[in-house]
């Protein structure tokens, strides 16, 4: 079939020429429609026609199936096709196939003895709920553009870096001036989410956001550009000088001593630092990409040079035993000397307290 001609096109894909046509029957009023006999036919229409905005597909098919079709559009490297909402056209089907096509990405299920009303709404409903997904995203995209401030930390926000960096760069290439980039993250961040929680690791962050802001000058420009990451882009500094903070900031926060209900969270943190008066650059955004690249770069030696965890030490066999087959068992695998054992336990630990006194 040609491509369609209307703006709002329908793509059928069923083995069944019946229901191929019993469902453009339904859809022509109100759709352009195209179709195709298997999920490789389909493909290719969807590959080759932008007209199409939804696609119709039964599941079981030769060639391609319904399952593999939804799976290649939502793994599509083009975004119009990977946005496509795909409605399965349902028969009789064992219990598990909507759910393994909703894994795979189908928006909604249609049966195939759906009558013209129902079919219509249910197509009307999907294109709607699309349509306004992408007004959301396009006005989340907009306000975190028009943003200029990270509302966790106060620095900047990633976008409104590289507009003052585009200035800060236009101005020192122009009057032949230095300008620096730094890149620091939070290597540990993860481990102190899992030691202390995701409430107390915002808080370290923000603090950290405060102290690079303290230790940069007013017209330098800090921006937290991930979760525990951030970046300074600093005017009139050259390589040396900026190496020297990045080195400092980074002593001063891995011998950070901050403790949580008793326990000492663990600092350690990784830079880059790329600068004009080394690096040949022609653009802000390739400055930034060199530091991040060289914080990168530092963060893999030190996991490389990082000591491999010791091992246990060895048990007697007949005590290694004797652990193993406590800790296979659960509960109510010792049922009522669960008590027993506990208590003998721990008449065993004060034992080895005492001699070790």
């Amino acid at each position: 079939m040609s491509a369609c001609l209307a703006q709002k096109c329908v793509l059928v894909v069923d083995d069944s020429r019946f229901v191929r046509t019993t469902f453009a029957t339904i859809l022509r009023p109100s759709f352009a429609v195209r179709e195709a006999a298997d999920g490789e036919e389909g493909w290719a229409a969807i590959e080759a026609d932008p007209s199409i905005v939804l696609v119709l597909t039964d599941l079981d098919m030769p060639k391609l199936t319904g399952f593999a079709l939804v799976g290649r559009i939502r793994n599509s490297a083009n975004e119009r096709i990977r946005d496509l909402p795909v409605v399965i056209i349902s028969g009789n089907e064992e219990p598990g196939s909507k759910e393994r096509a909703r894994d795979a990405g189908a928006t909604d299920f249609i049966a195939k003895s759906a009558d013209a009303t129902e079919v219509l709404s249910r197509l009307s409903n999907v294109l709607r709920l699309v349509t306004t997904t992408k007004e959301l995203h396009s006005a989340k995209q907009a306000l975190d553009q028009s943003a200029t401030h990270d509302p966790a930390t106060g620095t900047l926000t990633p976008h409104y870096l590289v507009v003052e960096g585009r200035k800060h760069y236009a101005h020192a290439k122009r009057h032949g001036g230095q300008l620096s980039v730094m890149a620091l993250r939070i290597d540990t961040y993860a481990d102190i989410v899992r030691e202390a929680g995701k409430d107390v690791a915002d808080v370290v962050v923000k603090r950290i956001a405060q102290l690079l802001v303290e230790k940069v000058r007013t017209e330098d420009s800090v921006a937290r550009t991930a979760e525990a990451a951030f970046m300074v882009v600093a005017v009139g500094t050259p390589a040396a000088q900026m190496l020297g903070l990045a080195q400092r900031l980074q002593r001063e926060l891995d011998e950070a001593r901050v403790t949580y209900k008793g326990q000492a969270l663990r600092f350690a943190t990784s830079f880059g630092v790329a600068s004009l008066s080394l690096d040949a650059v022609k653009s802000i955004e390739e400055l930034m990409r060199l530091a991040l690249q060289r914080l990168q770069a530092a963060s893999n030696q030190k996991a490389a040079a990082a000591p491999e965890p010791s091992a246990p030490p060895r048990l007697p066999p007949d005590l290694e035993r004797a652990l193993q087959l406590l800790e296979g068992l659960d509960a109510a695998g010792l049922g009522k000397g669960v008590k027993e054992v506990l208590r003998r336990l721990e008449r065993v630990l004060k034992m080895i307290q005492a001699k070790k006194r």
